[in-house]
């Protein structure tokens, strides 16, 4: 018998950009490694990096406010596409994973806001732990394997997708500077005409892409958060391809979606985690650990999470408003509910928004977003391996034949 054929090192990489699980793994590993920076002899020069000017901003600055924004395309290109053809196409598919978001971005925010109810300075925090981390939740449930059911993954999917458009018009709506009605201006004039490129049928993603390089340019001069040009952009990718053109082929929304995921997953999100995850714990004591702003963002995602998420979920399919997900127990779909409590990306960057001018208190929300993030993968994996074993257990033998 033949010796198994190595793989070649390409093989192995492109095998490893397909995996589901490889970017949170990445994710994950960028944080680590920040914390241990901001922690090491090397913490000086990380911190003066993030400030060093590159033109007009600073690194930190080119990072979450430009950077991100290909990330809050690729959150815009996704929820269309899962609205106009995807898991959230009609409204039954819609009613279970938003009741369940709703209840995951009310009740963080309802525990926050009870912890920090004397703290007005940390009350425009209420936002934070709101959101779930898509990378990183759909991680876990990728290396737990076989032991989650596939209906799982599809609802933990499109419950992160109404999240993230809720976290976008949470930014919008209470995170925005002194507007500047020019610069607004420009920016609506250019969506019209990127609208009036969709309606005349242009598939070509240049002329899009240089629109949207000037959007961003107004947006960012508004007082609205840059990011969220990435959103108005997406919303204007055709999602219907030319069939007698050959770049039309496949449509402007799936080829820009497809292109832009490995760059976001590998690049953007991992400079993000790296350059706002470091925090150091040098001078982390008693009273930064039990600081409102720290118990309410770690509690609101490992407690208020989990009580919205099931407890929104567990209503709507009592009332038969809905059908529990195929194949999933109680305990498992409880186990997917502590899971959601991973908020790191969204809710370190709604941090930023929030605290732009406090040092401190973007460090607590720092500690409580990591606290409640790990706690929340760590509590969540361990209940859904134990309910994948369980059901296991309880399947009727099969015989073959």
């Amino acid at each position: 018998m033949d010796a198994p054929t190595p793989r070649r090192p390409r093989a192995i990489a492109l095998g490893l950009l397909k995996h589901e699980a490889s970017g949170g793994l990445v994710l994950m590993l960028s944080a680590v490694s920040a914390l241990a920076v901001a922690n090491s002899p090397l913490a000086p020069a990380y911190f003066a990096a993030l400030h060093v000017s590159v033109g007009p901003l600073s690194v930190g600055h080119w990072i979450n406010d430009a950077m991100m924004a290909l990330f809050f395309l690729g959150v815009g290109l996704e929820i269309k596409r899962e609205c106009g053809e995807g898991r959230l196409r009609t409204w039954p598919d819609r009613l279970l994973p938003g009741l369940a978001a709703l209840g995951g971005m009310i009740a963080p925010a309802l525990v926050y806001v009870a912890l920090n109810r004397h703290a007005p300075d940390g009350l425009r925090g209420w936002a934070i732990p709101a959101a779930t981390d898509i990378a990183f939740a759909l991680g876990v449930l990728a290396l737990l394997g076989s032991r989650v059911p596939p209906s799982l993954v599809v609802f933990l999917t499109a419950l992160a997708i109404i999240d993230d458009l809720g976290a976008v018009l949470i930014i919008a709506a209470f995170y925005t500077a002194d507007l500047s009605w020019p610069m607004l201006g420009g920016a609506a004039l250019v969506t019209a005409m990127l609208a009036a490129l969709n309606r005349a049928g242009v598939v070509r993603l240049v002329p899009y892409a240089l629109l949207g390089l000037a959007l961003w340019g107004f947006v960012f001069a508004s007082g609205l958060h840059a990011t969220l040009a990435g959103v108005v952009l997406a919303i204007t990718i055709p999602l219907r391809g030319h069939p007698h053109r050959a770049e039309g082929a496949t449509s402007p929304l799936h080829r820009l979606e497809h292109g832009l995921a490995p760059w976001t997953a590998f690049l953007v999100l991992p400079l993000f985690g790296f350059a706002n995850a470091g925090v150091s714990l040098a001078g982390l004591d008693g009273e930064t650990l039990v600081a409102p702003v720290t118990l309410g963002v770690a509690l609101g995602l490992f407690l208020g999470k989990q009580i919205g998420v099931f407890g929104a979920a567990l209503v709507a399919i009592r009332l038969g408003l809905a059908r529990r997900p195929a194949g999933a127990s109680w305990g498992q779909l409880y186990g997917l509910s502590m899971l959601c409590g991973v908020g790191f990306t969204m809710s370190l960057f709604i941090g930023l928004l929030a605290f732009a001018e406090r040092a401190d208190l973007q460090a607590q929300t720092k500690v409580g977003v990591l606290l409640g993030s790990f706690a929340s993968m760590a509590f969540g994996a361990a209940v859904l391996w134990l309910g994948g074993a369980a059901s296991r257990r309880d399947d009727p033998p099969r015989h073959p034949g």
